[in-house]
């Protein structure tokens, strides 16, 4: 792996340097943390596997709210809302996709007590307890399946036991915010335990809307989750999920980077913006923010204990509906009446796994994973009554001599052809998935300190599409000879897949595979070298700016099937294909634990879906890497106190993107991915009047990278610099009081940055939430 190893040494500086003097005593006074990343229970520092654990008492005391929250002390992962509040996007290690298209799944699979959850919108829900989330890095297809590409973020629960008791909590915060959280759990008889749990998650926008007088960005969702373990003896146990929950809020504000040309002509029309402002905490939008998601699921795991193995068997059911409708382009101008999308997503998923009990020189996994899911989507974009007069100003200000009303009447069209209100172009779009995987997993235990692994996934996916585009507006120009202006050619047509030429399916099979050697050197440090393959199906273009291929394209043109001004573009993108070469060094020592991983990691075929201002542009970068590394680092001086340090170093390059929707991007740094990430955090503990008492800080640090392909650094860059503090008291009867503050210092930051849409010139983009504090108060019975 050629790349920087002084700064791969620097960050392990770094990590270390508040801790020179380290006793490597057998016996630690930190508490053993076991995760389930290889689908066994291991502990963190045995698992031969770069995975993060936040466990329930840093989530509680840290004031971690949801997912998104997660990376305040993962620097390995990135989560970030955007439009919507369905359209959360996580990255690991720099690779990551899956929003703005249902049609396109996720790189990072996240997975809540083992059940795959395909969509963000379907991931984000509120849950009340938490065990622990475990982020893995780098591809972990052979045990996860297709679509972890890029890594996995498993979320666990605990499972009741039977004991009777719970805990209510409420946190009340600036911004209106009130969190209500509640959970009991006991027993229906001696062998069934239950609990049952609700959440409410409410908070004024922060995003203030001055053209409706109304605020973005708020909180309003409850979700609901109950539990069944039924243990009917020592080898048996039956869990049972069901959970519910709603979104329905406004969201999500966008601030103006830079004002454009057409600025002038929204301007002349009676509507606002705020101009140039991308700290901004206001905007103009004249139509509402609308997101209402509902969440459905149900699951069954048994475990089954036998002589010589045990067999796990998970099913599930989920349900996610979406409906969004939002103001695009904006402005208080009423360019636009309509963004709807109406989303309804169907998954069922079966897995079986059957697991050697640990006895003998091989420890062996075998499984199968079965995953079934329908999409529908309804989608429109309509046109409002300013956006004629809209392009009739921006075209005088161009330069173009003639009104639209002049060249209707030059072509023959009636007065009032081009752009009529609530005309423009609405979308019917289904998908059905079906996919298989067979995998499994051999250790074998060459001698006390050395395990060699060998691993497998074979996978089989199919997809079968339809797209019915149909477009009401007249619109498209194209040179008038003997004018330096345009034409119409676009009448309202119905176009899509519907045709003789395209298939409308994908199919796709592949075998990935994992080998690594794992070596215990001493009862303190563990080492390990991997090769790993990972592996993620087509993904579909369900937008309105799906496409026939280049090759149908012309099948189609020949044929005389193609509407006027049409143009080639992509149904769906290929699969990618990873790759990581990954060496790891754990150590677990008296009062700390230090974790080094270096990698080299390759995905070609990356899926990229970026906006262009009027389309999204779903492509395959042809190949795209990562060479870095990660060290985590924790230490307790005292019994008191302790810290942590964690960081990551990426170097990430486009190692062929040649029709990137910008152009050529080969031999570019890809956007969006600081070279440092790092994680700092510090604990005190101590008694207050004999009660238990804690100070915690956290800070989060991505050191300047631009934003998004194809918008410079100059125009949208982000540097983070987050501090979250908290400090908690708990008394003996249970009752706990926590005050907190995110974001305290009130930085500032983009989080995503677009071309404004159809405003040349124009750039639009996301900022990230301001300072937000206050109390919770915690009762456990």
């Amino acid at each position: 792996m050629n790349f920087s190893f002084k700064k791969i040494v620097s960050a392990v500086a770094l990590a270390t340097v508040a801790a020179p003097s380290i006793s490597f005593a057998q016996d630690s006074v930190l508490e053993e943390i076991v995760v389930t990343a290889s689908k066994r229970a291991t502990t963190l520092q045995e698992i031969p596997i770069a995975v993060t654990v936040t466990t329930a008492d840093t989530i509680e005391k840290a004031q971690i709210q949801d997912l998104i929250d997660l990376q305040a002390v993962v620097p390995s992962l990135r989560v970030s809302q955007l439009q919507t509040s369905r359209n959360a996007n996580f990255v690991i290690r720099g690779f990551g996709n899956g929003a703005n298209n249902p049609g396109i799944e996720p790189s990072v699979g996240v997975f809540i007590d083992g059940v795959y959850r395909s969509r963000s919108a379907a991931a984000i829900s509120d849950l009340p307890r938490l065990e622990r989330v475990e982020v893995l890095s780098g591809p972990q297809s052979t045990l996860f399946g297709k679509n972890a590409s890029a890594g996995v973020v498993s979320v666990v629960t605990p499972v009741p036991q039977g004991d009777s008791g719970g805990f209510v909590s409420g946190s009340f915060g600036d911004y209106s915010a009130i969190v209500l959280k509640g959970l009991v759990e006991g027993s229906i008889t001696d062998n069934l335990a239950f609990d049952l749990a609700g959440s409410y998650n409410s908070r004024d926008g922060y995003f203030e809307n001055l053209a409706r007088g109304e605020e973005l960005n708020e909180r309003n969702r409850y979700a609901i989750r109950g539990q069944l373990n039924w243990t009917p003896n020592d080898t048996t146990a039956i869990r049972v999920i069901a959970d519910y929950d709603e979104i329905d809020e406004a969201c999500c504000g966008v601030v103006n980077i830079v004002s454009g040309p057409a600025t002038g002509a929204i301007n002349a029309l009676g509507g606002q913006l705020v101009p140039n402002d991308p700290e901004a905490l206001e905007g103009f939008y004249d139509d509402p923010a609308i997101n209402e998601i509902s969440n459905f699921g149900l699951s069954i795991q048994g475990d089954f204990e036998f002589e010589k193995f045990s067999i796990t068997s998970i099913t599930s059911f989920r349900n996610n509906d979406v409906f969004d409708n939002q103001d695009i382009d904006f402005t208080s101008g009423d360019l636009t009446n309509s963004n709807k999308n109406d989303i309804n997503i169907d998954t069922f998923t079966q897995e079986i796994r059957f697991a050697s009990n640990g006895d003998g020189a091989v420890d062996w996994l075998l499984g199968a994973f079965y995953f079934d899911e329908s999409v529908e989507q309804e989608t429109d974009v309509l046109f409002g009554p300013a956006f004629r007069p809209f392009i009739d100003i921006s075209l005088g200000a161009a330069g173009f001599p003639l009104s639209l009303s002049q060249v209707e009447g030059l072509v023959g069209l009636p007065q009032g052809s081009f752009y009529q209100t609530n005309s423009g172009v609405s979308d019917i779009a289904t998908l059905d998935n079906e996919a298989f995987s067979l995998f499994g997993q051999f250790d074998w235990r060459l001698n006390d300190a050395l395990t060699a692994t060998v691993g497998f996934n074979y996978t089989d996916d199919e997809k079968d599409f339809s797209l019915i585009t149909n477009r009401t507006e007249v619109r498209g120009l194209v040179p008038l000879p003997g004018l330096l202006s345009l034409v119409p050619i676009n009448p309202p047509v119905t176009t899509g897949t519907n045709n003789p030429v395209e298939d409308n399916s994908t199919a796709d099979d592949e075998l990935t595979y994992t080998l690594r050697l794992a070596w215990d050197i001493n009862d303190t440090f563990n080492a390990y070298a991997s090769y790993a393959t990972g592996y993620k199906a087509s993904s579909v273009n369900l937008s309105r700016d799906s496409a026939p291929s280049a090759a149908d394209f012309a099948t189609l043109g020949s044929l005389g099937l193609l509407p006027a001004n049409a143009n080639p573009g992509t149904r769906f993108a290929d699969p990618e294909e990873a790759e990581v070469y990954e060496l790891g060094l754990k150590a677990r020592f008296d009062r700390g634990s230090l974790n080094i991983a270096v990698f080299d990691q390759t995905v070609e075929n990356f899926q990229s879906n970026i906006f262009t201002g009027i389309a999204f542009s779903l492509l395959n970068a042809e190949k795209q890497s990562v060479k870095g590394a990660e060290v985590a680092f924790s230490y307790s001086p005292t019994n008191s106190f302790s810290y942590g340090i964690n960081v990551t170093y990426l170097d990430p390059l486009y190692d062929s993107f040649t029709n990137a929707a910008g152009g050529d991007l080969s031999g570019q740094v890809p956007a969006g991915i600081s070279e440092i990430s790092a994680s700092l955090s510090a604990q005190y503990d101590f008694e207050l009047s004999g009660n238990e008492a804690y100070i915690r800080g956290d800070y989060q640090y991505e050191d300047d990278v631009q934003i998004v392909d194809g918008i410079s650094a100059d125009i949208a860059s982000r540097e983070v610099k987050l501090l979250n503090v908290s400090a908690g008291m708990t008394t003996e009867s249970g009752l706990g009081f926590t005050l907190w503050a995110r974001n305290l210092a009130d930085e500032s930051y983009l989080i995503s940055a677009f071309p404004s849409v159809a405003q040349t010139g124009s750039i639009s983009g996301y900022r990230n939430e301001p300072r937000t504090f206050g109390v919770t108060v915690r009762k456990e019975f």
